[in-house]
């Protein structure tokens, strides 16, 4: 697992219209980077609807937030589209950013184990460098704990 203190992996995926972001486009500035399972499942609607109306307190406040899973260009336009998403969804198939920030997991549901998205997000620094990691987050919390903890109301 990837920790605070570490560079983070840079990446290039394309974004839900189909052009390319790097996680370098970024430097100077904090970036929330999310990784979730999957476009349009409950879980995953909720935390990117937080994400959603929050929105307004990151961009004030500087931040960029970019949404990563392994479902396509299009899957991510029709969710973004769906629930009127105003930040980067970025479509991971190759698994390439997915497998860096080490979010490729064994998981078991129902008994079944299989291999997935953890949910966990990452808060990177203005040099590139991760300054904080969540874990297994709650969809529903992670928004809001993530602007607690760079102690923004």
């Amino acid at each position: 697992m990837l920790q605070a203190g570490m560079k983070a992996p840079d990446f290039t995926l394309s974004d839900k219209d189909g052009n390319m972001v790097s996680l370098s486009d970024f430097m100077g500035k904090k970036v929330v980077v999310y990784f979730y399972p999957k476009d349009n499942t409950p879980g995953c609607t909720r935390q990117a609807c937080a994400f959603s109306s929050s929105y307004d307190k990151y961009t004030e406040n500087g931040i960029a937030v970019i949404g990563i899973s392994k479902d396509s260009v299009k899957s991510h336009g029709n969710f973004a589209l769906k629930h009127s998403l105003p930040f980067i969804l970025l479509s991971d198939p190759e698994l390439s950013a997915i497998k860096a920030y080490d979010v490729w997991k064994e998981k078991k549901l129902y008994g079944k184990v299989s291999m997935g998205v953890v949910r966990t997000t990452y808060l990177i620094d203005e040099k590139g460098e991760i300054e904080k990691v969540w874990e297994k987050v709650k969809p529903d919390n992670n928004a809001t704990e993530i602007l607690a903890y760079l102690g923004i109301e």
